[in-house]
């Protein structure tokens, strides 16, 4: 088919789109028709193409037809309206508005974590200044740091004239210089069988330092030394380590030690005059001391 020779005028052979290279006012157009041509008889071959139609308005055989129009012309077919698509234009939005709400509410939340630690914080230190060091009855959490040995207490220390006096031992004070409270002593240790018995508590097993303080008249003694029922074999040594001269008591007071193995607990330790001992002794006080201390 051709724009000069298009057959019969039928509606399948009609070319659709030949208004768009009509010229505007030209000829072949039907009584009657928009372009105002003259009329083409039926069964004779269009020969030109210039007759416009206004858009919708078909003709064939003469007749217009009527099941052509412009979709704006049928109802519901006004294509100026916008129409949204289904779910795209109101469900993005909602998910827009959702994701600003959570990372505001995120922000939120990390600003009150923020001040709440800070404000923790604050009141701790605040506390901590505040809090007086530990006092009785107050627990303290176990150091990490290695125990130190403690310190032990101070050991035992008495007055002779408060032991336990046998076999004529006694106690005196007219022989002046005795360092034991009012100036008292044990005296009458030259009887053979005299002795001074000291029960005394220690808190660990060992050996401890015996200090005798005494007095002799310019002269060595010794007494026997008997620790829990057991008599050592080496006397207690009390020498003139004063230098007096022989028969002054008074310028006689000095002090000696021995080692005694003690048990934890109670021990007894017996100071007396036995055959072989030197007796002529008079005593004023006893303590312990550990071994290797004075």
């Amino acid at each position: 088919m051709t724009a000069g020779n298009n057959g019969a005028d039928t509606p399948e052979n009609d070319d659709p789109f030949g208004y768009l290279y009509r010229s505007e006012g030209g000829n072949g157009g039907a009584p009657g028709s928009a372009a105002g041509g003259p009329a083409r008889q039926p069964g004779v071959p269009r020969t030109s193409y210039n007759q416009v139609r206004a858009v919708g308005e078909r003709q064939y055989g003469g007749q217009q037809n009527a099941h052509y129009a412009a979709p704006e012309t049928l109802p519901g077919g006004d294509r100026t309206r916008a129409v949204p698509a289904q779910g795209y234009d109101q469900e993005p939005r909602r998910s827009r508005n959702g994701l600003l709400i959570g990372a505001v509410a995120v922000v939120a939340v990390v600003c009150i974590g923020i001040g709440v630690a800070m404000l923790t914080n604050n009141k701790d230190t605040d506390d901590t200044a505040k809090k007086p060091g530990p006092v009785a009855g107050d627990s303290v959490a176990p150091s990490k740091e290695p125990a130190t040995k403690p310190t032990r207490g101070e050991l035992p220390k008495q007055d002779a004239g408060s032991l336990r006096l046998d076999g004529g031992a006694t106690t005196a004070k007219d022989i002046p210089g005795a360092r034991s409270a009012n100036g008292t002593y044990v005296a009458g240790m030259n009887t053979p069988g005299a002795s001074a018995t000291w029960t005394v508590d220690v808190d660990k097993k060992g050996v401890y330092k015996l200090y005798v303080d005494y007095g002799v008249p310019g002269k060595d003694a010794n007494l026997t030394l008997t620790v829990n029922s057991k008599v050592d074999p080496r006397p207690i040594s009390l020498k003139n380590f004063a230098h007096a001269p022989e028969g002054a008591w008074d310028k006689g007071w000095t002090e000696s030690w021995s080692l005694v193995q003690l048990n934890e607990g109670t021990n007894t330790i017996k100071m007396s005059c036995e055959s072989g001992n030197q007796c002529d002794v008079n005593l004023e006080k006893v303590w312990l001391a550990d071994k290797g201390k004075k």
